[in-house]
């Protein structure tokens, strides 16, 4: 990675080991509430959430995705700011962050929503794109987009993560015709009609969303909290709080990944008035990339305390199609627009085929933890 001149006595290091141990099955359900595609591991968030904040801190996440680092965040202690211009990522952070205080809360919720469900008005499925309707038996998609009518209101964020969470997978928990679990396309190929005809008969929801709602309180770890804000916006346009101890954020990574198309599906569910899959230009256009540090920097300049830590998570590109890595973009940027902050450290993570969610992907190598911190 090329410097500005005046920050290239930087301590770079490699990524500790126990960053590769997997930590699913020990971190707080929440986390599992819907997938995400590239959103960080639980556990690497805690870590820099304890390393570079202290409790009771006010935490920022601009770029919040799935909402792990907000989460974590929360569990050790802190306050959260969560922002992304995401739909779906701002369901997921909401949920996450302000769930029911218990499983049985939860549930009786879930009953309430299910039986308001039932009473509306049976949908028309002809109204329906005809590539949504390819994914679920006719009478499954009823109830789903009756029950999604009730999950798109106002304080229903929990049921709404957990009915997109099961909304496609090849497995009988899960609501549609075999499919991929992160991106949603058809293995029909794999597992054709006749010779698997059960996983083309309908499926229930009320089971499968009560059985969801369980496993997201397994390990159930969340303090409660009133101090926890989630928006959605643009970086752009997002008014900070005027002070902040730490800002920790993932940028999408620029014009790698494709956060409308590879949750199509869940978007759409979320809102049907969507001609298409809304998406966060940042990942499409260096300028868009750019223009959004660019702003983030400023308001980092104005509103982090002094001595607050400012970590940016970036994933590096290797194409053609850049004159720069997005590292430069973050270091460059935050030198000209934010002056009193400072590089202390570069962490370097070799991302492992395991992570990989698409083959289109493989371009990105290389996660830099870039390491600021107001002087």
């Amino acid at each position: 990675m090329t410097l500005p001149n005046s920050r290239r006595r930087v301590r770079t290091q490699q990524a500790p080991v126990h960053w590769r141990e997997p930590c699913a099955n020990g971190e707080c359900s929440l986390h599992q509430l819907s997938p995400y595609i590239g959103k960080i591991k639980s556990s690497i968030a805690g870590e820099l959430v304890k390393s570079y904040s202290r409790k009771g801190d006010l935490i920022l996440d601009p770029f919040a995705g799935a909402g792990t680092i907000p989460l974590e965040a929360v569990i050790q202690g802190r306050r959260a700011f969560a922002s992304d211009i995401s739909p779906y990522a701002c369901i997921l952070s909401q949920a996450k962050l302000s769930p029911p205080p218990s499983l049985d809360a939860a549930l009786e919720a879930a009953e309430l929503a299910l039986v308001e469900a039932r009473d509306m008005p049976k949908p028309d499925l002809r109204s329906v794109p005809q590539w949504v309707r390819r994914f679920f038996h006719p009478d499954t998609l009823r109830e789903a987009l009756q029950f999604a009518g009730i999950g798109r209101r106002p304080g229903n964020e929990f049921l709404m993560a957990n009915f997109l969470g099961i909304l496609h997978h090849q497995r009988p928990g899960f609501l549609s015709y075999p499919s991929s679990h992160l991106v949603p396309y058809l293995r029909d190929k794999k597992y054709p009609r006749e010779n698997f005809p059960e996983m083309y008969l309908f499926r229930e929801l009320r089971p499968r969303l009560l059985a969801k709602i369980q496993r997201s309180y397994k390990r159930f770890t969340l303090p409660f909290a009133s101090n926890v804000t989630v928006r959605q916006s643009a970086v752009q346009r997002l008014k900070f709080p005027i002070r902040f101890d730490a800002l920790i954020t993932s940028p999408p990574y620029m014009n790698a990944l494709d956060y409308g198309r590879d949750n199509r599906l869940r978007l759409w569910f979320v809102d049907p008035s969507l001609a298409e899959p809304v998406d966060n230009d940042v990942t499409r256009r260096r300028k868009a990339f750019t223009d959004a540090i660019t702003s983030l920097a400023r308001k980092v300049e104005s509103g982090l305390k002094e001595g607050g830590y400012c970590v940016f998570i970036v994933g590096e590109e290797f194409k053609r199609s850049f004159d720069a890595h997005p590292s430069d973009v973050v270091v460059s940027t935050l030198h000209e627009y934010a002056p009193s902050i400072h590089l202390r450290k570069v962490v370097t993570d070799e991302i492992p085929d395991v992570r990989r969610t698409r083959r289109e992907c493989c371009g990105v190598k290389t996660e830099l933890f870039l390491i600021f911190q107001k002087q």
